[in-house]
């Protein structure tokens, strides 16, 4: 195909995409130089690498498709990746089934294009078994803790963070949400914490700083060594400890409190209820437990499988619903929910921040991963920011409470003690 031919039918697919005039809302380069728009106006410029990367990126299914021609490099994107699934989000809202067929049939004009071997998952065995979640879990945490390091400050806290009155960094806010947390679960000295789903051990140094005794449970082989070394060159042995195993393998200990930090995503719609029949089991009466978790907060759904680009390329098996539905499974499990917060606008600007310290850490992130790992994840931490900003996502610390025989749970009766 002659490189002109070539030209002119992507910037006629682009056209069909976003609409004539696109050009106005951000700029585009191609494989040949050729810019339309002017790229030190646009907030992004999109750069097709070569002429198959857009045949690649919208065949079917675009979702998944569109992350592949990013992970390969074959698109790419300079400036603000967020408003770039915007407009990726928007044009394939606009599109009929009509208007596809058509982008196809122009798309089929360009060359095919073979991708480099990419990192994707394919997991085996039945979904959410035991061994298919150990794969899942290492599939995405198990990168080299210099890789989560560059983007996720010094608290090594994967979860989203709590920018309170007067915190405008991100290590601020990490501390902020560990105080929150500990201060709505009302434990103290002596008492017991399980943490399910620990990570780095964030979480369970914090609470073993207050004197609260603490288990923490991770599936992650990188994430049990880094928190093990963590807590003992603070030398907090003595309070808390780390075990690499499930939380559903937990018998014979029961604990005054526990928490789930950004773990829920992983547990399976199907499994809901052995989720927190587990919790409820490992709970003294009268304590609580806090569940944060994402949650699908897009009109109509009834949550599932979150698929496509994310659940190949970076979070395998993950699975949301709404609120709605989590919170029905915790009470009949026999949970009393005491209080709920959406904290959705706080996950946007942690991702924003992460994004942030990706782009500024490319060089680590390179030198401990890859190119390709730079690439997806500075497309899906981008993407998650706009869900949240959207409202595709919420964020829902739920607290619920073991109530004992008589009904009584260990609440105060009002939430004024978590504001002063």
């Amino acid at each position: 195909m002659v490189n002109s031919d070539a030209r002119a039918i992507a910037v006629a697919a682009f056209r069909l995409l976003f609409g004539d005039g696109f050009e106005g809302r951000f700029s585009l380069r191609l494989w040949d130089g050729t810019t339309l728009g002017d790229p030190d106006a646009a907030p992004f410029t999109l750069c097709l690498n070569s002429p198959g990367a857009l045949r690649t990126a919208f065949r079917p299914p675009p979702d998944l498709n569109a992350g592949r021609a990013f992970a390969a490099g074959g698109l790419t994107c300079e400036g603000d990746v967020e408003a770039a699934v915007d407009a990726f989000y928007g044009a394939m809202a606009r599109f009929t089934p009509a208007q596809y067929v058509r982008l196809l049939a122009v798309l089929s004009k360009l060359p095919k294009e073979r991708l480099p071997e990419l990192r994707e998952a394919h997991l085996r065995g039945r979904a959410h078994s035991l061994a298919r979640d150990r794969a899942a879990i290492g599939f995405h945490y198990d990168q080299p803790v210099a890789f989560y390091r560059s983007f996720l400050g010094a608290e090594m806290l994967y979860s989203c963070a709590y920018f309170d009155d007067g915190v405008t960094t991100l290590d601020g806010a990490q501390r902020a949400k560990l105080d929150y947390i500990l201060r709505k679960l009302r434990v103290g000295p002596g008492d017991r914490l399980l943490d399910i789903g620990c990570g780095w051990g964030g979480l369970v140094m914090a609470a073993a700083r207050r004197g609260v005794r603490v288990l923490g449970v991770t599936l992650s082989v990188e994430q049990h060594a880094e928190a093990q070394r963590r807590i003992a060159a603070e030398g907090l042995e003595d309070l808390a400890r780390v075990e690499l195993r499930d939380y559903r393998e937990l018998t014979g200990e029961t604990f005054d409190a526990i928490a789930s930090i950004g773990m829920f995503e992983h547990v399976g719609l199907r499994h809901y209820g052995e989720y927190f029949a587990k919790a409820f089991e490992l709970l003294a009466p009268g304590g609580l437990f806090l569940n944060h978790a994402i949650a699908d907060t897009s009109r109509g759904s009834h949550g599932g499988r979150i698929g496509g680009f994310i659940d190949r390329f970076v979070f395998p098996d993950g699975e949301l619903a709404p609120v709605s539905v989590a919170l029905a499974a915790a009470e009949k499990a026999g949970f009393d929910v005491r209080d709920v917060e959406n904290l959705r606008e706080h996950y946007m600007r942690t991702l924003r921040c992460w994004v942030r310290d990706l782009e500024t850490h490319r060089d680590v992130v390179v030198a401990a991963t890859s190119e390709q790992t730079y690439r997806v994840w500075r497309l899906y931490m981008a993407g998650s920011a706009q869900g949240f900003r959207v409202g595709r996502l919420g964020l829902f610390q739920s607290l619920l409470g073991k109530p004992r025989a008589d009904g009584s749970v260990d609440v105060p009766a009002t939430r004024r003690d978590l504001y002063v």
